[in-house]
């Protein structure tokens, strides 16, 4: 994947649903006013993916000051994330389903893996008018560092 490919900063998100590990929808559009963390993972039920999800989770009340919403992406199905947030004790972060069409929320912004069938590792930040301010991609085995994205959301 090239990284021309990737979204690019100052670009709108187009609008998304999906639903939670909870079968709650979450739409894009109705966290205007707020920012967004989308923390793509590759797949539910593995080691470095539970932990990016955990520092989601311990971070819950430091986003909420910095009024940004922080959510887990992959292309699991909801079943499966239902089952991995109660294993992993997820009860704050929704876990979004980009599952059908499948990864189309990873594609749109360019970090589908085609030849793994799943996303990339990314962090991607929207600002309050849902414009990208922030993208990183890292190593699939590499666990984002979550401080760094602290640091920048209380600078930006």
């Amino acid at each position: 994947m090239s990284e021309k490919t990737v979204i690019k900063l100052g670009k709108v998100v187009k609008d998304f649903t999906l639903h939670d590990q909870f079968g709650q929808e979450f739409s894009l559009s109705k966290m205007k006013g707020r920012r967004v963390l989308l923390s793509f993972h590759p797949l539910a039920w593995t080691p470095v993916c539970a932990k990016q999800m955990q520092s989601l989770e311990n971070n819950k009340k430091k986003f909420d000051k910095l009024n940004t919403i922080a959510v887990g992406l992959s292309v699991d199905s909801v079943p499966s994330k239902a089952a991995w947030a109660k294993a992993i004790k997820i009860k704050n972060t929704k876990l979004l389903a980009d599952f059908w069409p499948h990864g189309g929320v990873a594609k749109s912004l360019g970090l589908f893996r085609e030849q793994n069938g799943f996303s990339q590792r990314a962090n991607v930040i929207l600002d309050e008018a849902g414009k990208v301010c922030f993208v990183k991609v890292y190593p699939i085995a590499e666990l984002p560092d979550i401080e760094e994205i602290i640091a920048f959301l209380k600078n930006e």
